[in-house]
């Protein structure tokens, strides 16, 4: 078995300003007394260099990628211009880019694969609707697209998976632990079966509606390697106990 350490990834989504960025000060202290956890934050384009100056031992993240090296895309970001502006892992595929982009999956593995290519870590998000769940179609909607939108890998490239059930983002609604294990351990089978013993030591993230409450119970079950955390990432008030909890599991 290999061991992982866990990772905690903090997404501020639309959210933060300068002034914000004194949240990284608390962030980094507590990250720094939890040296089994890796840290995370993922501030809007417009922070990503100031944060970078200011880490302190955290990442510091993006949250989205085009997936061309440079072009007519306005508005948009290459992995070249984000590792340049400090980020080191960046968010590709997340639930509310997919619907508002309609991102497809071959487009979230091009923006995952032009990560790599430039040395970051890909987190690459996959999930499914209420109805998918309530259909019970949920684990092989999720494998179907977690296996579509896989880039290959080499060398030291890191690959993170990210499992975000659409219906839990932003709604309070938390999966189960066992509803987290159910689909944890249908993606850990997925990797190891596309890139053989290299897929035993990809991180998989929880990402839902993770707090303070329920991080502890959420990371103490197999192959949930931390969390993707939204809201409660904006305060290190909120953040602290998730990175602690991760500690502890």
């Amino acid at each position: 078995m290999h061991l992982r350490r866990k990772l905690v990834v903090g997404n501020w989504k639309m959210n933060g300003s300068r002034a914000a960025l004194a949240e990284l000060g608390p962030i980094a202290e507590a990250a720094r007394a939890a040296p089994g956890v890796d840290v995370a934050i993922c501030p809007p384009f417009t922070l990503i260099t100031l944060a970078a100056a200011r880490a302190g031992g955290i990442l510091i993240g993006a949250q989205d990628v085009h997936e061309a090296e440079s072009g007519a895309y306005t508005g948009a970001v290459s992995a070249a211009m984000l590792k340049e502006a400090g980020a080191r892992l960046v968010i590709a595929g997340h639930s509310e880019c997919r619907a508002r982009g309609r991102e497809t999956d071959e487009t979230v593995r091009a923006k995952a694969a032009a990560l790599l290519a430039h040395g970051l870590k890909a987190i690459v998000c996959v999930g499914e609707s209420e109805e998918e769940r309530s259909a019970g179609d949920h684990v092989v909607r999720v494998v179907a697209q977690l296996l579509g939108s896989l880039p290959e890998l080499s060398g030291e490239a890191e690959l993170i998976v990210a499992y975000e059930p659409i219906w839990a983002i932003g709604t309070g609604r938390t999966a189960t632990p066992a509803d987290a294990g159910e689909m944890h351990n249908a993606i850990r089978k997925a990797l190891s079966g596309r890139f053989g013993d290299a897929g035993s030591r990809i991180r998989i993230l929880y990402g839902g509606s993770v707090n303070a409450g329920n991080a502890a119970s959420l990371f103490a079950v197999p192959d949930v390697d931390g969390g993707l955390v939204g809201g409660a990432s904006l305060t290190a008030a909120q953040f602290v106990p998730i990175i602690e909890a991760a500690a502890l599991s």
